[in-house]
């Protein structure tokens, strides 16, 4: 039996946090991962995060995985037991681990469960067929495995997640027939659908999975219209050609520990599912037992690190009773970041659940903030934004085109992200004081470097130079694909829609570690195409 100050239980992004946090005012901490590797999700997640710059938005998970991890390793105060599992906590406060196949007892002052969700599940027909994937186990196969689950995949459902895997098997060269969604419009980010839009992608909302077809795996996919009470619509059938299907249809926590040791729990939909009640500093209802992560309840990665730092910081304020002050003073800037975060309107539902258990921070927000700029509505049924999202973000002078380059930002939904913000060394792109506000450029200030093209998570961002010869005009484009176009090589200039409208041509590439892998192609086109070139493929390239 072992006395200690911390358990931390899961190594993810809010366990990671929450060791960290404590570790920093002293506080002893054993950390406790299942698997041989730290990073729970961050291990497989290669896009670039949104979200604040103190937050590491812009930054790529694996890589957010890395600069925790090497903290983490220096730390003498944090013990880590990989390859452990965690049997029980007990109503003595005893913690039981099997590690290498012995079985340790703690006694810990504090526990912090960060123990992440599971990936929830669809019935359909024949959804035993092997060839049937959930997005987690499809990420871990591409992305740390190097294995590739499949020819051409079906998404099933348009959540981030979703979204964002679809654009991963794009990547490793894997067709994707479509993205269907049974919600009349679309779960995720309008920029992650936006993207998928521009390489052709299908998005069909209001639609669902009926039935995988196959004999001994999966050979395609029988799939239906929904009306407005989600009930199939008759002769909507279609078959959809695939080897195999990908859900993606949400996460439950996991609170297997919680229920064992007896925390009151609740169920809140808007939060994935059965959740542990808890206050704003993370604990539960059993004293010194914390949460932190997707076990409370069911958010981006972003605002798990962050419950990781209050819940570790509240265990180090406790523990540690001569940097109090400091302590409750970060504590409280973290909980404003958090705050800031949910306060868009895509922190609806997070507000409302987390209402549910009496947690109604943010409520007062300026309505403004809470509610979208404009109307998405047909850009969030289809990915693509309509002509009155489009010329929101263009000059209201066209004669501005005219003055040279400049950037267009082609984001149009309210969510927190910063980085064109903060990468603009010519403080040209506003969001008028909060990172939930949709981003504008000042074309006056604008000089069109095309740094904001390679640092924009969302891939939002583009540069127009409309009169680059007399005939042509220089469009600039993020690219995330390999192998990268060469200088002078002839290319297919696709539109929004994902349709093909020209030719163009490669005329320069910048593609630095400053870029980051997501490199900033120019390519000139015929003129009248300036304001629809949006995407182009090299024309050995197939990305369906």
């Amino acid at each position: 039996m072992e006395n200690v100050e911390l358990i931390v239980v899961g190594g993810g992004p809010a366990g990671l946090s929450a060791a960290l946090a404590a570790s920093d005012y002293g506080i002893k901490v054993v950390l406790a991962e299942e698997r041989e590797f730290l990073g729970g999700q961050l291990i497989k997640q290669t896009h670039r995060f949104f979200g604040s710059e103190k937050e590491y938005a812009g930054t790529r998970g694996i890589d957010i995985l890395k600069r925790l991890i090497e903290d983490v390793k220096n730390r003498e105060d944090i013990k880590i037991l990989a390859s452990s599992r965690v049997l029980g906590i007990y109503e003595d406060n005893v913690v039981t681990i099997l590690n290498n196949n012995k079985m340790k007892k703690y006694i810990p002052q504090a526990i912090i469960l960060a123990t992440g969700a599971s990936e929830k599940f669809l019935a359909f027909e024949n959804n035993d067929l092997p060839g049937v994937f959930g997005a987690g186990a499809v990420q871990t196969l591409m992305n740390v495995y190097g294995v590739l689950p499949a020819k051409k995949i079906l998404m099933v459902g348009s959540g981030n997640i979703g979204l964002i895997v679809s654009y991963q098997l794009l990547q490793a060269g894997v067709s994707v027939a479509a993205v269907i969604e049974a919600a009349p419009k679309i779960g995720g980010y309008s920029v992650h659908a936006s993207k998928l839009k521009r390489l052709g992608i299908p998005i069909l909302t209001s639609h669902t999975i009926k039935k995988a077809v196959g004999n001994k795996k999966v050979e395609g996919a029988i799939i239906c219209e929904l009306d407005n009470n989600w009930q199939e619509i008759k002769d909507t059938e279609e078959f959809i050609e695939c080897d195999a299907i990908c859900l993606s249809v949400g996460l439950t926590p996991l609170i297997d520990l919680l229920k064992q040791r007896k925390v009151k729990t609740v169920y809140v939909s808007e939060l994935g599912g059965y959740i542990p009640l808890r206050d704003e500093n993370m604990e539960t209802s059993i004293m010194n037992l914390f949460v932190a992560g997707d076990v409370s309840g069911i958010e981006e990665a972003t605002a798990a690190m962050i419950e990781g730092q209050i819940s570790g910081l509240t265990v180090a304020k406790r523990i540690n009773k001569n940097q109090k002050e400091e302590i409750q003073r970060k504590i409280e800037e973290a909980k404003k970041e958090l705050v800031l975060l949910r306060s868009g309107p895509v922190g609806e539902k997070i507000r409302k659940g987390l209402s549910k258990i009496g947690l109604n921070h943010g409520e007062n927000y300026d309505e403004s903030i809470l509610k979208e700029e404009f109307d998405i509505s047909y850009l969030m049924k289809t990915g693509v934004p309509s002509k009155e999202n489009l010329e929101s973000k263009f000059p209201k002078d066209k004669k501005i085109f005219d003055k040279g380059p400049i950037a267009i930002s082609e984001c149009f939904q309210k969510f927190p992200c910063d980085p064109c913000v903060k990468s603009c060394p010519f403080n040209a792109i506003s969001e008028n004081g909060n990172i939930n506000n949709i981003p504008y450029v000042d074309f006056e200030k604008c000089t069109g470097c095309r740094i904001c093209v390679s640092k924009c998570p969302g891939l939002a961002m583009f540069v127009v130079h409309k009169n680059y010869t007399e005939t042509s005009s220089l469009i600039t484009m993020p690219y995330e694909f390999l192998p990268r176009p060469k200088k002078g090589e002839l290319v297919n200039v696709y539109d929004r829609d994902g349709k093909i409208i020209c030719e163009g041509k490669v005329i320069k590439i910048l593609d630095s570690s400053f870029q980051d892998k997501t490199a900033a192609v120019s390519v000139e086109v015929p003129k009248e195409h300036f304001l629809e070139a949006r995407n182009f493929k090299v024309r050995y390239l197939k990305h369906e």
